[in-house]
């Protein structure tokens, strides 16, 4: 495995462990590699400070072997009940990919804010065209359109990424 220090176009740095140079060529060209602070997949290397091990240094401090994890887990992350919150800060990574969300639904459907409910209650009935819709809309409203048949999805809207 190979550790490169990352940047993307918007100069946020990160970390990535690539089975060789040349996987991370590959994926970095695919567009599979993004940042995640922004989603950005113009990544490129960056420069790194490299790492000398010295005969004194490994003298000092003898090598440790990592313990083997176990072939099967032993213990399961918690996942927390629909609609729980969770506290803490959201990890990059997810932010990134809601930012990323958010821009594709901006792009592609129609913005209709309040009047959400209404708006999908009409296509439903074959009143308007259907198309792809976002707005606003209160939980006992989500929940009375999902009554009557109608399939919505809410999502987290973070704010837009930078750039």
């Amino acid at each position: 495995m190979i550790h490169y220090q990352l940047r993307c176009s918007k100069q946020h740095e990160f970390d990535g462990w690539f089975q060789s140079s040349t996987v991370f060529e590959k994926q970095a060209k695919a567009g599979l590699v993004e940042c995640p602070e922004c989603g950005d997949v113009k990544v490129s290397r960056a420069l790194m400070a490299p790492a000398v091990s010295t005969r004194e240094a490994e003298v000092r401090a003898p090598a440790q072997r990592a313990p083997e994890p176990p072939e099967t887990p032993t213990a399961s992350v918690p996942v927390p009940a629909p609609g729980t919150a969770v506290s803490g800060p959201m990890p990059a990574h997810i932010r990134a990919m809601l930012q990323r969300m958010r821009a594709e639904v901006e792009k592609h459907c129609d913005y209709v804010g309040p009047t959400f409910a209404d708006e999908a209650r009409k296509m439903h009935r074959g009143e308007s065209e259907h198309r792809g819709i976002y707005g606003e809309t209160t939980p006992a409203e989500a929940e009375a359109l999902a009554d009557e048949g109608i399939e919505v999805a809410r999502m987290p809207w973070v704010p837009r990424a930078e750039g």
